[in-house]
C-alpha cells in the first residue's frame, strides 16, 4: 500500500519539482476523501500539480476553465429534448468524472461556484429536481488566483468550508527553478506519466485511513482546538464541526503516509494550517494572504496544550 503512495509522490515530484511538502499535503487531502483548493499566482504550477495527481492516481480527469460567463449547467449538465426518440435525456457535464479540476474557480460568478456545493458534499448533483450520483471516488481540485487580481469573485464561506485543505505553492527555490529551466517541457512530462494506483486501490487506502486509531486524548486535543477557536477574541468565527472532522481525517491520512496506525499530536499540527487557515476569520481586519492565515493558526495552536 505504502509503495503505491510513495510511487505517486515520487512521480508527481518529478513534474512539480521542489514542492514535496505541498505534494504530501495534497495527497493526504485526497486520501482523506477531501477536496483541495490551491491558491496562488498564475504560472507557479497549480494546474500541473492537479493534472499530475489525477494521472498518477489513475483517475478519470476533466478540467473546466472557470470564467465570468460560465453557467451552472456547463458544469453539472442539462436535460435536453432528443427529436429522434421524442424524449428528454440528461446529458452529464464535466463534473461526472473522478477528478474535476475547477481552474481559476474564483473567476466565475457566485451562482456558478455554488453549482459545486452539492457535488462536493453529497457526491451527487440535482438537475431539474432529479439526483444524479457522481462516480466514485470523486474529488474536486480547484485553483484560485489571489483575490486582489482583476476579475475575481471571493469564494463564500459555505464554499470554502467544503474544501478540506487550502494550500499554496509559492515560487520555486533557485535549485528547483534551475531544474525547471534546464528540464523538459512540463506538458511533455505530463503526457509521459503512467498511473501508479487505480481507483480500487485508492478506495482501499481511503478505507484503511478510517481504521487509523485516534486515542481519547487526541480527540480531546482536537476538540480543545475547536473550542479555543470559538472562544478566542482573535477570531470572529470559530471552526465548524465539519472542520473538526476534516482535521481528524487529515491527521489520520498524514499518520498513514508515515506508516503508522495511530495519530499523534504532531500529525494534527502538520495538517492544521491547510485545514483551518481558510476557515478562520480574524476579529479585526482580513487575513487574505497565506502568511497571515498561517500566523492566525499558529496563535490558535499555541493557546492549546498538547497532550
Amino acid at each position: 500500500m505504502l509503495e503505491g503512495i510513495q510511487g505517486v509522490a515520487a512521480q508527481v515530484g518529478s513534474v512539480v519539482v521542489g514542492k514535496h511538502p505541498q505534494i504530501r499535503l495534497a495527497m493526504a487531502c485526497l486520501l482523506a476523501r477531501g477536496h483541495l483548493l490551491i491558491e496562488d499566482l498564475p504560472g507557479v504550477g497549480k494546474t500541473t500539480l492537479a493534472h499530475a495527481l489525477a494521472v498518477s492516481l489513475g483517475l478519470d480527469f476533466k478540467r473546466v476553465q472557470f470564467t465570468n460567463d460560465l453557467l451552472p449547467a456547463d458544469i453539472t449538465g442539462a436535460t435536453i429534448y432528443r427529436r429522434d426518440s421524442g424524449q428528454f435525456t440528461f446529458m452529464p457535464g464535466p463534473v461526472f468524472s473522478q477528478m474535476l479540476l475547477a481552474d481559476e474557480i474564483n473567476r466565475a460568478s457566485p451562482k456558478t461556484q455554488s453549482a459545486l456545493l452539492e457535488a462536493m458534499e453529497e457526491r451527487q448533483v440535482s438537475v431539474e429536481g432529479r439526483p444524479h450520483k457522481l462516480p466514485q471516488p470523486f474529488f474536486v481540485i480547484a485553483t484560485q488566483n489571489p483575490q486582489d487580481q482583476i476579475g475575481t469573485f471571493p469564494l463564500p464561506e459555505s464554499q470554502l468550508d467544503r474544501f478540506l485543505m487550502c494550500i499554496e505553492l509559492g515560487y520555486p527555490d533557485p535549485k528547483a527553478e534551475r531544474s525547471l529551466l534546464e528540464g523538459r517541457d512540463r506538458r511533455d512530462l505530463l503526457s509521459a506519466l503512467k498511473p501508479c494506483l487505480d481507483p480500487v486501490k485508492l478506495m482501499t487506502i481511503q478505507q484503511a485511513i478510517r481504521e487509523v486509531k485516534a486515542a481519547p486524548a487526541l480527540i480531546d486535543y482536537i476538540q480543545n482546538i475547536l473550542t479555543q477557536s470559538r472562544r478566542s477574541p482573535l477570531f470572529s468565527e470559530g471552526l465548524s464541526p465539519r472542520a473538526g472532522l476534516g482535521l481528524l481525517q487529515a491527521a489520520r491520512a498524514w499518520a498513514l503516509l508515515d506508516g503508522r496506525d495511530h495519530v499523534l499530536p504532531d500529525d494534527v499540527q502538520a495538517v492544521i494550517t491547510p485545514v483551518a487557515g481558510h476557515r478562520l476569520r480574524p476579529a479585526k481586519g482580513a487575513a487574505t494572504s497565506h502568511r497571515a492565515r498561517s500566523e492566525l493558526v499558529a496563535e490558535l495552536v499555541k493557546a492549546v496544550a498538547v497532550p
